[in-house]
């Protein structure tokens, strides 16, 4: 993955905003005028054509900053997660993905909980503020969507609707990937998400 740089680092914090509430291997950002490889179609805003599929995704290491409150905090937590990997000399091995834990429609904002996140590629015992966990290996139902980060969260329909088609309900946190390298793009609806919802049969 290219060194994230002061200004690109702007460039995504600028971008990543979410109001969001989930290893294949995780595929570099995109290079410069390219969009991300997806085997799906990107879904797009209106956001009433989501297409969706599963997999099982496999262990992924990473280490993260956790936060509690707003979820459109994700890119100030970010900035801290990048300034303390770059200072910690820790090689980061894909996208920046965010962990959202909670549904801001049933549980109070101060009380959210978040995960900023980048993936590594084995075990670290990293120094505060960061720490290390593994992203373990489950089904997820996933889509790919297009456009700013903020309006992520309005495909979420459409993918937990594959879910609820499939007979299966939510097992985890939701995952959202960051596939897209801002500095590539000229239009924030360039920007490509992959949002991945943990899946078990329903019992």
């Amino acid at each position: 993955m290219k060194k994230l740089t002061p200004a690109l680092l702007t460039l995504f914090l600028c971008t990543c905003q979410s109001t969001a509430p989930g290893p294949v291997a995780v595929p570099p950002l995109a290079r410069v005028g390219e969009p991300p490889p997806t085997d799906l179609p990107i879904a797009r805003a209106p956001f009433a054509d989501v297409q969706a599929n599963w997999k099982q995704r496999l262990d992924q290491p990473y280490v993260y900053v956790e936060a509690r409150g707003d979820y459109r905090q994700l890119g100030h937590v970010l900035e801290h997660v990048f300034a303390a990997a770059t200072e910690q000399g820790i090689e980061i091995s894909g996208p920046p993905f965010a962990l959202y834990y909670d549904d801001p429609g049933k549980v109070a904002v101060e009380q959210l909980r978040l995960r900023a996140c980048v993936p590594v590629s084995s075990k670290l015992e990293p120094r505060e503020p960061l720490a290390f966990d593994v992203l373990e290996s489950t089904t997820v139902v996933y889509a790919y969507v297009g456009g700013p980060y903020p309006e992520v969260p309005r495909a979420y329909g459409g993918v937990l609707a594959y879910l609820a088609k499939l007979n299966w309900v939510e097992s985890g946190p939701i995952r959202e990937v960051y596939l897209s390298d801002p500095a590539s793009v000229t239009s924030w609806d360039q920007l490509v998400t992959e949002v991945q919802v943990p899946a078990a049969r329903r019992p």
